[in-house]
């Protein structure tokens, strides 16, 4: 079972990166997926979910207007849009997968089980 993250890169202030988490080795249609990251010098935080199979989407409050998340079923595939980027999104992001979470542990990285590599976002001022 592996999730490999890809799409991080650099970008300027303003613009928009668009990141991907394609699963293997099973399906994950039926599990919580979410995106983490991790900034220079912080702890991990939480960035966006979406919640089992409900399609319930989640984000924390300094993505949520900016960021969105979508997963793709069919190609086990979960995208983080990431659009009006600023230097304080530079981080590692990572993917994560969860048959356990519920709504009140998602935003923790605790009940993922799965993790991607991670992939670098650098934004420029």
């Amino acid at each position: 079972v592996q999730l490999q993250a890809s799409g991080g890169g650099l970008v300027e202030a303003g613009g928009s990166l668009r990141l991907s988490c394609a699963a293997s080795g099973r399906t994950f249609s039926r599990d919580t997926m979410a995106w983490f990251r991790q900034r220079p010098g912080k702890e991990r935080e939480f960035v966006a979910g979406i919640f089992r199979s409900y399609g319930r989407e989640y984000y924390a409050d300094s993505v949520k207007g900016r960021f969105t998340i979508s997963r793709d079923n069919a190609k086990n595939i979960v995208y983080l849009q990431m659009n009006s980027l600023t230097p304080e999104d530079t981080a590692v992001y990572e993917c994560a997968a969860s048959s356990r979470a519920i709504l009140s542990s998602m935003t923790s990285p605790n009940p993922y089980d799965y993790w991607g590599q991670g992939t670098l976002v650098t934004v420029s001022s």
